[in-house]
């Protein structure tokens, strides 16, 4: 019997003891390195307060001290331990964090207060007792972040999962329907929202800010547009949240050493190092933040946003190329004062940080703009060649939509011509252009378009088709002077107008393609004409060339005979004065003699005859030129002594003329 309860109470005892060491084994739990250790409080006296599901005075439930890594003690009968995976955000994301636990959040707010005392979400303690609110949290955890971070006190949601263990009924109906996983859908978040955003060069679709034309697929240099969704509301007449509003602008209108250039510069400058670029949620509310979109864009860079606080919209930055300026249109800024002047009537010009055109445009350079508070006309300020044609120029598409003009002659010919028009923005008058059309679209499309067509069909329409194409020239210079009035009041200068081509009917190419035909041929037969004439006269050249020599040599002759005609004449003179003299003198003798020979003559005469006066001196003239008496020739007659004589004088005249004869 003894022995029987020995050995009841031996069994006894060793399986008490077996107990308590199974029990102290199963009480031993080994927390990995990169784990922590859930304790659950499985009864106690105390109960916990209100909804907080964690027990910070030895409550049952949750407790708020973790199991840090290593061989922990946890006595099994009295709590529970639960191991969780430290969190951990891969390089590139982020963390959001959800608490579960502290006080309710204001009416209305969308997260909750965040205290510097906070860290980084591993003091549950801390978190408590500084206010910590349930709710999103408005720091998120950046990539590399590697945090012990109380499972049930806070949900920590990246892209690959969810650390933590939901408590509200909604997260875990929705983890019983994903199979009891929770991943970031279950907030209505992507992928993306869950890395770490990153403004910079990007591809997409882009809007011409020239023409409108939707340009596909374009690597652009980007800024992000910011919405916030949380703070208060925005001011009255106010599309934008500007930190601090427009006030800073105002006071340097006041002060007139500030200029329009300087005021841009501030506009255009940014107020995010207030709140390290929407990274410090809690410093952008309490520096006046306001709830929708922001007036400051951010920049190139990587930033750890949260995405239930903020939404990023990337846009291409403004670049303004050289030979361009942008106009600016303001929907943001102090209300709109016109200093456009009474002359100017199309629209107000405003000083820069009012609303409307500004009236001074940005030059060439890069401007990081937000497009939901401002409009840029880019305006090209070298001079612009557009094309009534079909064809468009390459270094901008404002012409487009030109085509050929098509105009009628009084006749009824239909024409249609190419134009070319060269026109001139100046830079400082860009703002009053846009303002007076809208954009550079708008004037080619309605300015230009109705100053040039309509001018070429009524001149054409008043004009016989000849008459045109004859004073071609005459019609581009008045055009040019037509559109220059026209166009001139709208600030912008004309450089040229040039007609490139006239595309004629075919009935009027017929007509005047025979009619310059027979014209050619007419001036053909004229060259031809003019041909014949140059050889007739090359020939009278050539041959008074021929004859320049003879021509030199008699002119030379002439001179010459002229000079001795001259030179006789004197000397004839003289010789005459002389031979006068002589032959007066040598005059006297014969003289003499034929008066004494007629005195003679006279004698004989009275003493023979006539007949035989004649006769003997014939004899006596006959014996002085020693002439034969007896004749070659006999002349048979009468016998008589006449007919002798006779006789011998003719034989004596044939003897001289056959001398005569062979002299020549």
């Amino acid at each position: 019997m003894i022995l029987g309860t020995s050995l009841v109470v031996s069994a006894v005892i060793t399986a008490i003891v077996l107990l308590i060491i199974v029990l102290a084994l199963s009480s031993i739990h080994k927390i990995g390195e990169t784990q922590v250790g859930l304790v659950s409080k499985r009864f106690g006296l105390k109960k916990l307060k209100d909804d907080n599901p964690i027990a910070f005075n030895g409550e049952p439930g949750y407790q708020a001290e973790l199991l840090m890594p290593g061989l922990r003690f946890k006595f099994i009968l009295f709590y529970k331990v639960d191991k969780f995976p430290w969190v951990q955000v891969p390089a590139g994301e982020i963390g959001v964090i959800i608490s579960q636990i502290g006080n309710n959040p204001p009416i209305g707010a969308k997260s909750a207060n965040y205290n510097p005392a906070f860290k980084s979400f591993t003091d549950l303690q801390a978190f408590i007792k500084n206010g910590g609110e349930k709710g999103v949290q408005r720091p998120v955890l950046p990539g590399g972040s590697m945090a012990p971070i109380h499972p049930i006190g806070f949900l920590v949601i990246t892209k690959r999962k969810v650390y933590g263990r939901p408590i509200s009924t909604d997260l875990l109906k929705k983890a019983r329907e994903t199979g009891g996983v929770l991943t970031f859908s279950a907030w209505d978040l992507n992928e993306e929202q869950l890395n770490v955003t990153i403004i910079g060069d990007r591809e997409m679709d882009v809007k011409d800010p020239k023409t409108g034309d939707t340009l596909r697929r374009r690597m652009v240099d980007a800024v992000g547009i910011v919405t916030a969704f949380e703070g208060q509301p925005l001011p009255p007449n106010d599309i934008a949240c500007r930190l601090g509003g427009f006030e800073d602008v105002k006071k340097m209108e006041e002060d007139t050493t500030d200029n329009d250039a300087n005021i841009i510069d501030v506009l255009l400058g940014s107020k995010n190092n207030l709140h390290n670029n929407y990274q410090d949620f809690q410093k952008f509310l309490d520096n006046g933040g306001k709830i929708g979109l922001q007036y400051d864009p951010l920049l190139r860079g990587a930033y750890n946003l949260n995405p239930f606080l903020i939404r990023v919209e990337q846009v291409p930055m403004l670049v303004v190329e050289q030979g361009e300026v942008a106009v600016v249109k303001s929907y943001v800024g102090l209300p709109t004062q016109d200093m456009s002047g009474a002359a100017f009537k199309y629209g107000s010009l405003v000083i820069p940080g009012h609303r409307g055109i500004w009236r001074e445009p940005l030059r060439t350079g890069k401007y990081p703009i937000n497009p939901h508070c401002y409009e840029a006309q880019i305006v090209p300020t070298y001079i612009l060649t557009l094309n009534w044609a079909d064809m468009e120029s390459t270094a901008h598409k404002l012409d487009k939509d030109l085509k050929q003009i098509v105009a009628k002659s009084c006749e009824g010919f239909v024409f249609k011509i190419d134009l070319q028009v060269q026109i001139h923005v100046p830079d400082a008058k860009a703002p009053n252009v846009i303002s007076m059309v809208g954009t550079m679209q708008n004037l080619v499309n309605e300015v230009l378009q109705a100053a040039v067509g309509n001018h070429f069909r009524d001149k054409l329409q008043s004009m016989k088709a000849i008459t045109f194409i004859e004073n071609r020239q005459k019609v581009q210079v008045e055009a040019l002077e037509h559109i220059r009035e026209k166009i001139n009041e709208y600030f912008i200068e004309t450089r040229g107008v040039y007609i490139q081509d006239v595309i004629l009917p075919a009935e009027l190419v017929k007509v005047l393609t025979e009619r310059e035909i027979a014209n050619q041929e007419i001036e053909t037969f004229k060259k031809q004409k003019q041909a014949q004439d140059q050889r007739v006269e090359t020939e009278h050249s050539r041959g008074l060339a021929d004859m320049q020599q003879k021509l030199s040599q008699s002119k030379v002759e002439i001179e010459i005979n002229g000079n001795q005609a001259e030179a006789m004449k004197l000397k004839g003179s003289g010789e005459a004065s002389y031979l006068t003299q002589v032959g007066n003198a040598k005059g006297v003798e014969p003289r003499a003699v034929g008066l004494a020979n007629a005195e003679a003559y006279e004698k004989q005469v009275a003493a023979l005859g006539q007949l035989p006066t004649a006769l003997v001196n014939v004899a006596k003239v006959l014996a002085e030129n020693k002439i034969k008496i007896m004749p070659d020739i006999l002349v048979a007659g009468g016998g008589n002594a006449i007919d002798a004589l006779a006789a011998a004088f003719t034989g004596h005249i044939a003897g001289s003329k056959k001398e005569d004869k062979k002299t020549q």
